[in-house]
């Protein structure tokens, strides 16, 4: 019986764990170049005071310059670890609504494929808004809808399927993975020239694999080129 159920659930999940296993090390890679881009282009200095909304304190191993990092996300999203190089502090709330926090308490707010969950455009636009308000000084990246392969799903050109495929797939989906199901379905994508709307005057860098884009990020640091 006990074998039956391991087949059973190893069939259940198959799909989506290879996707995870063969995604890894590319996310490993694209995390860590990304986050090189991230410290040369925002000139990151030791002991600046990072404010990163509904991150995860993972991202920050691939930076070994130590940081003041205050980490916000929601009620329970988030388990704390300590890190042996960077001091990090762990806040609830709501990265559309944060309070407690001024312009100037905060040398750069960093947010990594965070503001497509948040909802719908409305809360895009209030996400934005309390990034700028924050600081001038801020990284928030976002995955493109062209890459061939959707992030979340692992299904291939997922956002040019028809709605109503999109919402029988959901369905089905929902039935086997609820919790991962509704991550899927609440994920709203961006486009660059909405991403360029909700920052203004930002930078906007398209990060690529193999020529293709594979996110953007909106970028300010008051100095220094455009992206590209």
């Amino acid at each position: 019986m006990r074998l039956f159920k391991a087949i059973r659930r190893f069939v259940k999940y198959a799909r989506l764990w290879t996707f995870q296993w063969l995604l890894a090390p590319v996310s490993r890679r694209s995390r860590r170049k990304r986050m090189k881009r991230f410290v040369e282009i925002m000139g990151v200095k030791a002991h600046d005071r990072i404010l990163d909304l509904g991150g995860h304190p993972e991202i920050w191993s691939f930076v070994d310059i130590p940081l003041d990092i205050t980490i916000l996300n929601l009620p329970g999203a988030i388990l704390a670890r300590g890190s042996a190089l960077h001091r990090i502090a762990y806040v609830e709330g709501d990265a559309c609504d944060v309070k407690g926090y001024a312009r100037g308490d905060f040398d750069i707010v960093y947010s990594n494929s965070v503001i497509e969950h948040v909802g719908a455009r409305t809360k895009q636009v209030d996400f934005a808004t309390v990034v700028r308000r924050l600081s001038s000084r801020f990284w928030v990246q976002t995955p493109a809808k062209w890459f061939p392969i959707e992030a979340h799903c692992g299904m291939p050109f997922w956002w040019f399927y028809p709605a109503a495929v999109r919402k029988w797939m959901l369905r089905r989906w929902r039935q086997k993975l609820p919790a991962w199901t509704d991550m899927v379905e609440g994920t709203t994508v961006i486009e660059k020239t909405f991403l360029k709307q909700l920052f203004g005057n930002a930078h906007i860098y398209t990060e690529r694999l193999i020529g293709i884009p594979k996110s953007y990020t909106a970028w300010s640091n008051d100095s220094g080129g455009r992206g590209q």
